[in-house]
């Protein structure tokens, strides 16, 4: 064994340090994503999703090449490790990988818009946190157009550090808001 001293980088995911806080990001992952799409020059958006979009498997034509599309999605999913605010629309476009529509595309790349324009961001972690833990859930009702289930989502934080996440369609269709919530909760205990 050898000792290669503190670690700065591994597999895409950089990692900045002092004596009490630690910054965990993926930069130059997210640069040489954004070269591998071609949007170095594109417009940013300040948001990953448009709230009023409601993707569906037979909106738009085929993509005649899904390949790219595919690896874009993948790549994101990569990137979700340090940046829970994609969770959710990585989620949405990851659904429609097998037939990827022009809709499709577009969210996708409004997401790599937005990842542009948060390009610096990551996760915080600090020595000097309370130790008390605390979770967040949430839940649309009913929010996929296609089989009514609702999407939740939830967050753990240690103190200021946020330790877990995730963005997931629910089992099954909740027939109320307050259903939908309940399981919500359920599933984030």
């Amino acid at each position: 064994m050898k000792d290669l001293g503190t670690l700065n980088y591994f597999l895409g995911l950089e990692i900045s340090h002092d004596s009490f806080d630690y910054f965990l990001s993926h930069t130059k992952y997210a640069s040489d994503l954004l070269t591998r799409a071609a949007l170095t020059d594109c417009k940013t958006t300040s948001t990953s999703i448009d709230p009023q979009t409601r993707l569906t498997p037979l909106d738009g034509t085929l993509l005649s090449n899904a390949t790219l599309y595919r690896q874009l999605v993948g790549n994101l999913i990569y990137f979700t490790v340090t940046r829970p605010d994609l969770s959710y629309a990585v989620h949405i476009v990851s659904q429609y990988m097998l037939a990827s529509r022009t809709p499709h595309y577009d969210a996708l790349l409004r997401i790599l818009r937005y990842l542009k324009s948060t390009l610096f961001y990551g996760l915080h972690y600090s020595s000097l946190s309370f130790l008390k833990h605390h979770a967040y859930s949430d839940t649309d009702w009913a929010g996929d157009p296609t089989d009514r289930r609702s999407t939740t989502g939830f967050c753990f934080f240690l103190g200021d550090s946020l330790i877990s996440w995730r963005s997931k369609k629910q089992a099954l269709t909740a027939r109320s808001s307050t259903k939908a919530e309940y399981r919500a909760l359920a599933g984030t205990t």
